[in-house]
């Protein structure tokens, strides 16, 4: 089946660098230019395989487009917004978005990241898990230890669920970036070092279960 994307955003010259990025790549493109649009287009037509939001439309913003979408619609949502706090990326996430990227971005990222949804889509792997006292939610971007909610960081949730899929198979650095950070990071593997020393402290007793597996990178053993 022809993957259909539905881009929302107001700038002419954003979506359409974004359309022509993605037709070339042999996606079939639908364009919005504000939210009302975003879910009249939407209402017309379910058969999308990923929706494209910017988040500071006029009418209406890209997180309620996202929380209308996503009470009807599993379809994977992709933000875009020029606001890059964490909490800003929270409140997407929070919204029913699947994956976030802020402006400025490399249409070639973004096609990228559109990619990766997709796959991730059909291996339906954004599903809830849950291993020994750690449950995590992935639409909620929730994690609880034992019951309690930890707070992490959206990188953080990333790399626990990446790993907790993965459990008791070795993860390599350069794979944990591939996967975690999309391969849009331009630092050294030690991040993902300083990332699984802060995961660990974040989730309780269930850190020991974070092994590292020296010279090549990590498992979560249970």
């Amino acid at each position: 089946m022809e993957n259909k994307i539905l881009i929302a955003e107001d700038e002419s010259n954003i979506r359409k660098l974004v359309a022509s990025y993605l037709i070339n790549e042999g996606f079939k493109v639908v364009e919005a230019c504000d939210g009302e649009d975003a879910i009249a287009k939407f209402n017309s037509d379910y058969d999308f395989s990923l929706i494209i939001l910017d988040v500071m439309m006029p009418k209406i913003d890209g997180y309620e487009v996202s929380r209308y979408i996503r009470k009807n619609s599993e379809v994977p949502i992709l933000m875009l917004t020029a606001r890059d706090t964490e909490i800003d990326e929270l409140t997407g996430f929070n919204a029913g978005a699947d994956e976030y990227i802020s402006k400025p971005f490399s249409p070639r990222i973004l096609t990228t990241r559109v990619k990766n949804l997709l796959k991730r889509n059909a291996l339906n792997s954004m599903q809830d898990v849950e291993i020994e006292g750690i449950i995590v939610k992935y639409r909620e971007r929730t994690v609880l230890i034992d019951g309690e909610k930890a707070v992490l960081t959206p990188k953080e949730f990333d790399l626990l669920y990446y790993l907790i899929q993965n459990k008791n198979i070795v993860l390599s650095r350069s794979q944990i970036l591939s996967t975690v950070w999309n391969w849009d990071y331009f630092g050294d593997d030690r991040t993902v070092d300083t990332h699984i020393k802060c995961l660990r402290s974040k989730i309780g007793n269930y850190g020991k279960n974070i092994v590292t597996i020296r010279k090549i990178g990590y498992k979560f053993e249970c």
